[in-house]
C-alpha cells in the first residue's frame, strides 16, 4: 500500500529549503538524550513533543510565536515610557519631519507615515482621525467625523491636520533620541519619543493582541499633571478618576487606580416647561447617540418606556429630545432609562503596557510615576547635551579671542606654505596652552583660519566677556538643574499647567456613587398578561380577559389540568386551549376522555408555596400536595402529578381550609368534609404527595361556598400521612 503522507525523513527534505533546522547546541543536546537511557521511563503524553511533530509543526510554532511577538510589541500595546503605540509615533514623528506650522492634507501625511509604518493606508488614516479628535496632539481641519453621532471623517484627500502647539514643543528632542533603520532601511525612526506628558494616561488607549489585551481610560490633563508634580515632591499620589471628551456623570468607586471598572450614565435632564419631556444632553463614553436612540426604540418596542417618540438633534453638541406618554412619571422614566438602554454603560480598565518591551500590568499611579522618572531621565540627556554644547561654544570663543586679541593671525602674513602657517599657529598658542587645555588639531586650525577679516576688524572683547559670562551663567544653572532634577521637573510641570491647564477642563460630573435601580421595581405592571376568546394568552392581546401584571424580567409559570407546566419570559401571545375558568375547569378534567385544557399561570419565584389537589384514576384516588417549583429550565415540560391524573385546585400559599362535596353514593354518610392542608408538609414539585380521600369528589372550594350544607356537620377529613 502507498503511503498518503510523507514520513518524517520526506519532510525534511521538502522543508529544508524553508527551515533552519540546525542548532547545534540543541543538535548536541539531542544526540546525548538519544545515547544515555533514562533511569525511569518519560510519562506517557497523548500529544506528541514539540520536537517530534516534524518541520511543519516547527515552522508553525516558530511563526506563531513571530507573530504573537509582534503583535504584541509593535502593534498593539503602548510602551510606559513615551506612552504611545507604534502607529502613533511613526505619525508623530512623520508630521514632526515636514512640519512647517501650516495644515497639511492627511493623504500626504498618510504617505510620509507609510515610510515608516507597514501597513495600509486606511489603518494609518483612521489613526490620524482618532488623535485629531482627542484634541492633545493633533488640530484637525475638515470633517474629522463626529464623536458624538459617529459619523465616519472625510476621505484622505479631503482633511487636512497639522502639529498642536503641545506636541510640536514637548514630544520631540532629535538630540536626546535614539533613532533605527526603518523596515526597509531607507529611513530613520525613533525607538521612542521624548514625551514631557504622560500620554496614554492623556489620550486613553485599547488594544487586542495574542493573549494579550489593555484598555487603558483617557484621564483630565490638568489633574495627571497635578499628582505628577505631588510624586516628584514626594508627597502621596492623589486619587485620579478618568475624564471623557463626551462628558457625561461618572461613578468610579470601583476604578482601583485604574485595574477596576466605572459606570458612566448620560446627562438626562426635564427643562422648566417641558414637563412632559426628558434631554439628554450627553453620551456615555463609547456610545454614539445613533446606537443610544436605537436602544431607546428597543425599550419602547418591548414596553419598558412609556415613550411616545423620540427626536435626535445632535450636531456639534448631544441633544435627543423624549416625548413621554401623558401620565408619566418623568424621574421613574429616568431610571428606566438607565436600567434598560445605553444611557448608563459600565466599562472595564486594565493596563497592559511594554515596559523594557515585555508587557506588564500597572496602575495609574504607578503610570505616572514611571513618567516622572522618564521625564527627569530626559531633561538629564538634554542638559548632558547641552553641557557639550556650551563647552564646545566656550571653546572655540576662548580660541578665536586668543588667536585676535594677540594677534597671532599675523604671523602667518609673510608665510608662503601650509605647514608653515600650521606651524606658526601652533607656536602663537604655546604660551596659551593651560588656557586651551591642549595642543591645537588641525580641525581646530582650519575653523580659525576661516574666521573673515571684517570679523576681525570688528572684534569687541567686551562683547566676547559678556558672551563668555554669559555661558559660564547657564552652564551653572544647568550643572545645578542636574543636581535637583526633581525640582526643575516640577517647575517644568508647574509651567505647563498653567499654559494648557485651562484649554482642558473636566468634562465628566464625578458622583460618589450611583443609586442601585430596581430594575424589576420599574417594570413589575409593564405588562399585563391576558386570555382571550380564542384561548390565546399573552402580553400582545388587545382584547381579552386581564390576568396579572408582571415585568419582562419576570419569568412565567403555566400548567395545564393534566398537571403538564413549564417556565417561559412572559409570551406575547401562546395558545392556552381553554376558558380561564378555574372554578369550573375541574368538571370538564373530571368528564371521561377530556382534553388538555389551560388551568392557570402565574410569575415564577422558585420559593413560593403551592397546594395542589389532584385525581388520580388507577385507583380512583384523590391526593394533596404542598410544594415549592424549585429550579427550573425554561421552556421545558415538567410534570406536576402522575400520568392520567386531573388537577382539582391548585393555588397559591396554604389556604386555610379546603372545603370538598362528595359525589353521591347510595349508603354513603358522609357527604362532605373540610380538610386542613397545612398537615401536609412541603415537598418537591416533583413528589406524588400525600392520599387526601378514596372518595370521588363532585365540588372543591378554598372558601365556604354556598353549595356547603350547614346542616350536613363541618367533618373534618383527615389527610393519610
Amino acid at each position: 500500500m502507498s503511503k498518503l503522507f510523507p514520513d518524517d525523513d520526506q519532510q525534511e527534505a521538502l522543508f529544508e529549503d524553508f527551515l533552519d533546522l540546525g542548532d547545534e547546541d540543541q543538535g548536541a543536546d539531542a544526540d546525548t538524550e538519544t545515547s544515555a537511557a533514562p533511569l525511569t521511563p518519560p510519562p506517557v503524553s497523548t500529544a506528541p513533543a514539540v520536537h517530534d511533530r516534524g518541520p511543519f509543526g516547527r515552522l508553525m510554532e516558530a511563526n506563531f510565536l513571530q507573530f504573537a511577538s509582534y503583535s504584541i510589541c509593535d502593534r498593539a500595546l503602548p510602551t510606559v515610557e513615551d506612552g504611545l503605540k507604534p502607529v502613533q509615533r511613526r505619525i508623530l514623528h512623520a508630521m514632526w519631519e515636514k512640519d512647517d506650522g501650516r495644515f497639511s492634507k492627511v493623504a500626504g501625511v498618510v504617505g510620509n507615515t507609510m515610510h515608516y509604518h507597514p501597513h495600509g493606508d486606511a489603518a494609518i488614516k483612521d489613526a490620524i482621525v482618532t488623535l485629531a479628535n482627542k484634541r492633545y496632539l493633533i488640530q484637525g481641519q475638515g470633517n474629522f467625523g463626529n464623536i458624538f453621532t459617529g459619523d465616519e471623517a472625510a476621505a484622505a484627500r479631503y482633511i487636512e491636520c497639522r502639529l498642536t502647539k503641545l506636541a510640536r514643543e514637548y514630544l520631540f528632542s532629535p538630540k536626546v533620541t535614539e533613532y533605527v533603520p526603518s523596515y526597509d532601511g531607507r529611513n530613520k525612526e525613533p525607538v521612542l519619543l521624548p514625551s514631557k506628558v504622560p500620554l496614554s494616561l492623556m489620550l486613553g488607549i485599547d488594544g487586542i493582541a495574542v493573549g494579550l489585551s489593555t484598555a487603558i481610560l483617557p484621564h483630565n490633563f490638568a489633574e495627571l499633571l497635578e499628582a505628577e508634580i505631588a510624586i516628584l515632591q514626594k508627597k502621596p499620589c492623589p486619587t485620579l478618576v478618568p475624564d471623557f471628551i463626551t462628558g457625561g456623570i461618572m461613578d468610579a468607586s470601583e476604578y482601583n487606580d485604574g485595574n477596576g471598572s466605572i459606570r458612566v450614565r448620560a446627562n438626562i435632564e426635564q427643562r422648566e416647561g417641558e414637563k412632559n419631556k426628558l434631554f439628554i444632553t450627553s453620551v456615555p463614553y463609547g456610545v454614539t447617540t445613533d446606537r443610544l436612540a436605537e436602544s431607546i426604540e428597543k425599550a419602547i418596542k418591548t414596553k419598558k418606556l412609556p415613550i411616545r417618540h423620540i427626536d435626535n438633534f445632535t450636531a456639534e453638541k448631544v441633544e435627543i429630545e423624549i416625548s413621554l406618554t401623558p401620565g408619566s412619571d418623568a424621574e421613574k422614566v429616568r431610571k428606566s432609562l438607565y436600567a434598560f438602554t445605553e444611557c448608563e454603560r459600565k466599562i472595564s480598565s486594565r493596563i497592559v503596557v511594554l515596559r523594557d518591551n515585555r508587557p506588564v500590568e500597572l496602575s495609574v499611579s504607578e503610570m505616572l510615576k514611571h513618567h516622572a522618572q522618564r521625564l527627569q531621565e530626559i531633561f538629564a540627556a538634554e542638559f548632558n547635551v547641552r553641557l557639550g554644547e556650551i563647552a564646545q561654544l566656550m571653546h572655540r570663543k576662548t580660541l578665536e579671542a586668543i588667536f585676535i586679541e594677540h594677534r597671532i593671525y599675523k604671523r602667518i602674513e609673510t608665510v608662503k606654505t601650509a605647514e608653515g602657517v600650521s606651524t606658526e599657529i601652533r607656536l602663537g598658542f604655546t604660551p596659551f596652552i593651560d588656557q586651551v587645555g591642549h595642543e591645537l588639531t588641525d580641525d581646530e586650525i582650519e575653523k580659525l583660519l576661516k574666521i573673515p577679516i571684517r570679523r576681525i576688524s570688528l572684534y569687541d572683547i567686551n562683547r566676547h566677556n559678556d558672551e563668555m559670562e554669559a555661558l559660564r551663567q547657564e552652564q551653572a544653572e544647568i550643572e545645578d538643574n542636574l543636581q535637583h532634577l526633581a525640582r526643575y521637573s516640577t517647575k517644568f510641570l508647574k509651567g505647563l499647567l498653567k499654559e494648557f491647564g485651562p484649554q482642558y477642563p473636566r468634562l465628566t460630573e464625578i458622583e460618589a456613587g450611583f443609586q442601585e435601580i430596581d430594575e424589576r421595581a420599574l417594570t413589575s405592571t409593564e405588562l399585563t398578561m391576558r386570555l382571550s376568546e380564542d384561548f390565546y394568552f399573552g402580553y400582545d392581546i388587545k382584547q381579552g380577559t386581564p390576568l396579572f401584571p408582571c415585568s419582562s424580567l419576570d419569568k412565567i409559570f403555566m400548567v395545564w389540568s393534566d398537571g403538564r407546566y413549564r417556565f417561559m419570559p412572559p409570551p406575547d401571545k401562546v395558545l392556552a386551549d381553554a376558558m380561564y375558568e378555574p372554578e369550573k375547569e375541574w368538571l370538564a378534567a373530571l368528564k371521561p376522555r377530556s382534553p388538555t385544557r389551560y388551568f392557570t399561570a402565574g410569575i415564577y419565584n422558585r420559593d413560593d408555596v403551592f397546594t395542589c389537589i389532584y385525581y388520580e384514576p388507577i385507583y380512583g384516588f384523590t391526593y394533596i400536595k404542598r410544594f415549592r417549583w424549585g429550579g427550573m429550565i425554561m421552556n421545558k415540560d415538567y410534570s406536576l402529578v402522575p400520568e392520567n391524573a386531573t388537577i382539582l385546585l391548585l393555588c397559591k400559599g396554604t389556604p386555610e381550609a379546603v372545603y370538598v362535596k362528595f359525589k353521591y353514593m347510595k349508603g354513603q354518610r358522609i357527604t362532605q368534609q373540610v380538610f386542613d392542608p397545612s398537615e401536609a408538609r412541603i415537598t418537591a414539585a416533583s413528589s406524588k404527595g400525600i392520599q387526601m380521600t378514596p372518595k370521588q369528589i363532585e365540588r372543591i372550594d378554598i372558601n365556604k361556598p354556598t353549595w356547603w350544607v350547614a346542616t350536613e356537620g363541618n367533618t373534618k377529613g383527615t389527610l393519610f400521612q
